[in-house]
């Protein structure tokens, strides 16, 4: 069903021009750093810094927008774009009421659990939000709004983060947030509400390869995502690097990145490659690694089999497109990158102010 609700979208926007398998399309946002466009076509409609991105249980497509402090919804099968969270004023404010009324800033990433119900981190405000799937009502299930570090042990609603960026849930429901500020990845028990340091110790400095998870730094983690099974996938900003934490074993094995700021390493293997500032990733259904290197303005995608690394979207300078050709589109800047379950990647431009989409290899 998505994957036909993806192939009519298609045609809805290229109905107008002439396209290939293969090619990147817009499908949302007209490059404005504006908002607009509520009830429209997504591709007509102001769409500001889209950072984070994810396709929910509904098969629609959740954008977080930091520019509008919103969550917008683009109905893949009709295109068309409307805000499920925000007002479009920065704020905090809402919380117990209809996400619709609520008042975010900077919400950077968006995720769901099994049961429906999304969640999304707010940067700027210091913490996680929770809208509860059958009545739409928000709430915030950690943090407290104050910049800083406390609170484990204790209640999430009542521990301080420092700028986080990045979220994920695991089988389970627990929920996994990188605060990036305080150089930790924190969890949230889905049975207790209880917050705790998974990973990272505040230091900023060096992991090493196969250490322990718990007691070894991390240097600048910003984004994360499950696989489904037993791993978490997580790339460090400042750190220029990915790295699998096994939650089996308790160990992080690294898997991309020499830790130098750069762009170089396509076709070979992606340990030696260099990375610049990543912060964002997917995993792809495959196992492949997606990582929205943001400083070279490109996607790059790890392979699972051969662990080797190619650039998927863009050529390594910034621009505006053009659609078409993945290795001539260029990208300003992408922040956020999905991967559904049919392969098809969804690209979060931000500075561009537009969302992308490259079908299935």
């Amino acid at each position: 069903m998505q994957k036909l609700a993806v192939k009519v979208l298609l045609i809805c926007l290229c109905s107008t021009a002439m396209t290939h398998a293969g090619d990147v399309v817009t499908i949302a946002g007209t490059g404005e750093e504006r908002y607009f466009g509520d009830g429209g076509q997504a591709v007509k409609a102001g769409v500001s810094g889209p950072f984070g991105i994810a396709v929910g249980p509904d098969g629609a497509l959740y954008i977080c927008e930091i520019g509008n402090h919103v969550i917008r919804r683009v109905d893949l099968k009709t295109g068309l774009i409307t805000t499920v969270a925000g007002t479009g004023e920065p704020g905090y404010a809402g919380d117990g009421g209809p996400a619709t009324q609520a008042k975010l800033k900077e919400p950077y990433e968006v995720r769901f659990d099994h049961d429906g119900n999304m969640f999304f981190v707010e940067m700027m405000n210091n913490l996680v939000r929770r809208v509860d799937a059958e009545t739409g009502f928000i709430s915030t299930v950690a943090g407290t709004g104050e910049l800083s570090f406390s609170g484990d042990g204790e209640p999430a609603i009542d521990a301080t983060l420092n700028r986080p960026h990045s979220i994920t849930l695991d089988n389970a429901g627990n929920l996994f947030i990188c605060d990036i500020g305080n150089h930790r990845v924190r969890r949230v028990d889905a049975k207790t509400g209880l917050i705790t340091t998974f990973a990272g110790t505040g230091e900023q400095a060096p992991t090493p390869d196969g250490a322990p998870i718990s007691g070894t730094p991390l240097n600048g983690p910003r984004a994360l995502d499950f696989d489904g099974k037993h791993n978490l996938y997580l790339a460090l900003r400042e750190g220029n690097a990915v790295y699998r934490l096994d939650l089996e074993t308790s160990t992080l094995h690294h898997l991309a990145g020499t830790g130098q700021k750069g762009y170089t390493g396509d076709g070979g293997s992606a340990i030696n490659a260099e990375l610049s500032g990543p912060k964002g990733i997917a995993l792809g259904p495959n196992g492949d690694v997606y990582l929205a290197d943001t400083e070279s303005h490109t996607i790059r995608v790890i392979r699972r089999v051969s662990g080797l690394i190619e650039t998927i979207v863009g050529n390594g300078q910034e621009g505006d497109g053009p659609d078409g050709d993945p290795l001539h589109c260029r990208l300003a800047r992408p922040h956020g990158v999905f991967v559904d379950a049919t392969g098809n990647v969804y690209i979060g431009d931000s500075s561009n102010h537009k969302v992308r989409f490259l079908p299935a290899e």
